[in-house]
């Protein structure tokens, strides 16, 4: 299958980072390698771009794209290793920006076999890390049910959360779930037939996803890791695609950027100065061109903020 990537609001993300030769950038979510391209373009002749992905077919794909560039180093590894790769790599200060572009990919989702999709017949898979051992086969017949309600209520916002996970362990007792048709067919057939746009195994598939790759996890960790690299002026740019990671970064940006976090009752501020200064406190959205050539870029909203922390 051919790779296809959409390159969501590339201009507005990458525009972001005010890119400058002679800095260096991170693109931690490389894919095909769209923003990736931009920033080059834009840090020549001496700026230098690490990118990170866990996924062979969106990396091939983007050293295809990018075999023309010299100054980028494509690493396959997930973001979450960005301290140890970079000070592997020589690199102790991210002095331009960075860039997270969250969720599955276009490809992910239309190539069958990797199971994104419940509109194909495909193995329960949905690991963006394919040499990864735990699959979505796994949280749907080995979890219990009560861990089967927390992730989708939590990751999935499902409201019939108790009634699908029950109905997932009475199945599986009989014979074990395999496919992505069977689950959504299950999901389907346990909740309130609905007029909607949106399928009713929308929300528990994306909540197994954010299980099986442990999204929120690890960009929180991630973005707080990334406080440490990021050099005086460093620019962090985030677009996320669902509630739950938008709020994640709204909430870190917010906070790293406040002056005080102490008890309204307490005197004196002992806190240190902010880490963060917020560059649009209210998120920015795809442009209605881009969402009619694209609309799964309705949900993208990007983030950004700026250091402030010298040192």
């Amino acid at each position: 299958m051919e790779f296809k990537h959409y390159t969501v609001m590339k201009n507005e993300a990458v525009d972001a980072l005010e890119c400058q030769s002679g800095k260096i950038y991170v693109d931690c979510t490389l894919g095909g390698g769209g923003h990736s391209e931009l920033i080059l373009q834009k840090i020549q002749p001496d700026g230098r771009l690490i990118a990170f992905d866990i996924d062979e077919d969106a990396i091939k794909a983007s050293q295809e794209r990018l075999k023309n560039y010299s100054n980028i180093t494509i690493v396959k590894e997930s973001y979450t290793n960005i301290k140890p790769v970079l000070e592997k790599l020589g690199i102790k200060k991210i002095t331009g920006g960075v860039l997270f572009d969250l969720g599955a990919s276009y490809h992910q989702f239309n190539k069958a076999e990797r199971g994104f999709s419940f509109s194909k017949e495909a193995p329960l898979d949905m690991r963006f890390n394919q040499d990864a051992d735990f699959s979505a086969y796994d949280v749907v017949n080995t979890y219990s049910e009560d861990d089967l309600i927390r992730i989708f209520s939590e990751y999935g916002e499902e409201r019939f959360s108790k009634r699908i996970a029950k109905k997932i362990v009475e199945a599986r007792k009989l014979q074990k779930i395999e496919t992505t048709t069977e689950l959504a067919d299950l999901i389907k057939n346990c909740t309130p037939h609905v007029k909607s746009s949106i399928h009713p195994a929308t929300r528990v598939f994306q909540a197994i996803r954010i299980e099986v790759n442990q999204e929120l996890t690890n960009v929180k960790n991630t973005l707080n890791d990334v406080l440490d690299l990021l050099e005086f002026g460093a620019i962090i740019s985030v677009i996320s695609f669902h509630s739950l990671e938008d709020r994640l970064v709204k909430h870190l940006f917010k906070y790293h950027s406040q002056r005080c976090h102490c008890d309204k009752s307490q005197l004196i501020c002992n806190c240190p100065p902010p880490i963060l200064e917020l560059v649009n406190k209210k998120p920015i959205g795809a442009s209605d061109e881009e969402i009619r050539a694209n609309p799964p870029s309705r949900s993208a909203k990007l983030r950004i903020a700026r250091c402030i922390k010298r040192g």
